[in-house]
């Protein structure tokens, strides 16, 4: 048999397809249309307004790299001399050992002088107690002397005759140069210099009177008396003189003395 040819295949033409924009043109559905290819126009026009757009945003994406590029090539620049001044430049003020040396000298002396703070301070609240039984002990010492010597002058007086003569007076202050009066003076006022503020001249009553008793003490002939010996009333009362007496043998210018079963302040001066 002969070789038949077969036709290729051909896809037939529509009728929408054949003059379709003429149709289209002259539809009936549009009678405004424009007339053959009018109505591209319009479509190339906004076509080219959104390409221009894109085109603009492609050169403003390309700015922004550009500028970015600069940016990233800057700071680049300033880290890396950032790194070598750090690798080249001493920094005097950073810390050292010797610094730390210095910190941990400085902790212990402040643990030491809190300690010692502390420790005043409770050696401050002893003494304080011990004045306070101090000043106690010579309240109930000078109450029970006074009371010993009322029953003594009593029983004296009951036995006594008609002609009897009172009691004896206290021996008078001896007489001092005016050489000896001056030094008395400036070792009086040594002494004062170093009591508390209040028998420094705050309270000038006293003064006065811590400047009598340090005068009873040092006219005795044997440096020492008891508490009863140094009351001149109205000027020395009992509990003033216990005050000076206190003060006195606080600062150790004073010794207190009970071994005898008599308190007795014996004078000793500023040590």
């Amino acid at each position: 048999m002969p070789p038949t040819t077969q036709t290729p295949h051909r896809t037939p033409l529509k009728r929408v397809s054949q003059g379709s924009l003429f149709a289209l043109s002259r539809s009936g559905a549009f009678p405004d249309a424009p007339h053959g290819l009018g109505f591209l126009e319009p479509a190339m026009a906004e076509f080219v307004d959104e390409t221009e757009a894109l085109q603009a945003n492609l050169e403003g994406m390309k700015h922004l790299s550009d500028s970015l590029a600069t940016f990233n090539e800057s700071f680049a620049s300033w880290l890396y001399i950032m790194n070598m001044n750090a690798l080249t430049t001493d920094w005097t003020q950073a810390p050292t050992d010797a610094s730390f040396l210095l910190a941990k000298r400085r902790a212990e002396q402040d643990a030491m002088n809190a300690m010692e703070a502390l420790k005043a301070k409770k050696e401050a609240m002893v003494r304080e107690a011990e004045a306070a039984i101090a000043d106690r002990t010579a309240m109930t010492e000078a109450t029970e002397a006074e009371m010993t010597y009322t029953a003594n002058v009593t029983t004296a007086s009951g036995q006594t005759t008609k002609s009897a003569t009172g009691p004896k007076k206290k021996p008078g202050k001896p007489k001092l140069t005016a050489k000896e009066k001056k030094e008395r003076a400036l070792e009086i006022e040594k002494i004062i210099s170093c009591l508390p503020l209040e028998f420094r001249g705050s309270d000038p009553n006293l003064r006065r009177s811590m400047e009598m008793v340090i005068e009873g003490l040092l006219n005795s002939t044997t440096r020492s008396a008891k508490l009863t010996d140094l009351i001149t009333p109205p000027d020395l009362s009992q509990a003033r003189v216990n005050k000076c007496l206190i003060a006195l043998v606080n600062r150790k210018v004073v010794r207190k003395d009970n071994s005898t079963g008599t308190v007795l302040y014996h004078w000793q001066g500023i040590p």
